[in-house]
């Protein structure tokens, strides 16, 4: 089934682009836009209101758009804003079908929680949504990811989740199931944002990437880093676990683009085969 799913989700890819995450114009996908020659200063481009990527390619400068899972299908457009005045840029977003999920949760109160798990759920969403409008202005950004933790992967982005039967907000990330206590890397170059114990996502750790490019880590037994400390490529955020709304242990990956929630697997996808050959 994973396989399965996997395929529907990486073959309308356009264009694979090395060491950038793979381009994929569906909600919650991403596409690279050209927006200028590089011999000009970097534009500051926006989407929706929110800051958007823009790295280097070759000759040009590239935005990297995370596109909502939201999102409506038909034309949409960025906002160049340069020396000589704002512009649009036109792009499509195509339709994808993401499919349902049905899950068991024996613990009910991560169903439907009572009135202080619902406090501290508010509580804990103030926090949340400050790492991620977390922005770091740097001409550089590290995008050449490798996975965060070795694995099967046990649960594709965007499905559309069910509860216990009651209909929930769709998987915003990334599942790779692997035994507590299996270490957990660092994709890329990164500064920890911050780290905590949340009602839903468990011991959680948030990575700023650069230009709002933001990574979370959820469901952890350990965590091994601290707010404001820089990591390379293949450093130890962390433990497995299984802490937080589970229903095993694994990790919960997610990726943001933007202040919006985009597929992992497009920036691992090289490795994508091999982590789900696993599920044989």
């Amino acid at each position: 089934m994973i396989k399965r799913l996997l395929l529907l989700s990486i073959l309308p890819v356009c264009v694979w682009a090395g060491a950038l995450p793979e381009q994929l114009a569906v909600p919650g996908g991403i596409v690279q836009i050209p927006v200028g020659d590089n011999k000009m200063p970097m534009p500051q481009v926006f989407f929706e209101n929110h800051r958007v990527l823009v790295t280097q390619q070759e000759l040009k400068w590239l935005a990297l758009v995370g596109i909502p899972l939201d999102a409506k299908i038909g034309q949409h457009s960025i906002t160049l804003k340069t020396p000589k005045g704002d512009a649009q840029v036109p792009f499509q977003i195509s339709d994808k079908k993401y499919p349902a999920q049905y899950l068991t949760i024996k613990n009910k109160r991560m169903v439907n929680p009572n009135p202080a798990d619902l406090k501290r759920i508010s509580d804990d969403r103030a926090v949340i949504e400050r790492a991620l409008s977390t922005w770091t202005e740097q001409a550089s950004v590290d995008t050449d990811f490798i996975p965060p933790v070795e694995g099967r992967l046990s649960s594709l982005f965007g499905l559309k989740r069910f509860f216990n039967k009651q209909p929930k907000d769709p998987h915003s990330g990334l599942d790779i199931a692997a035994s507590a206590g299996t270490p957990i890397k660092a994709p890329a170059t990164a500064r920890v944002i911050d780290t905590g114990s949340f009602y839903y996502n468990g011991n959680t750790v948030f990575l700023d990437h650069g230009q709002g490019l933001i990574s979370g880590y959820f469901h952890m037994t350990e965590i091994n880093v601290k707010p404001g400390q820089q990591l390379k490529q293949g450093d130890i955020l962390g433990t497995v676990g299984k802490t937080g709304r589970v229903t095993g242990p694994h990790l919960h990956w997610n990726i943001y683009l933007n202040n919006t929630k985009v597929d992992p697997a497009l920036f691992i996808a090289r490795d994508i085969p091999r982590l789900d050959a696993r599920n044989k």
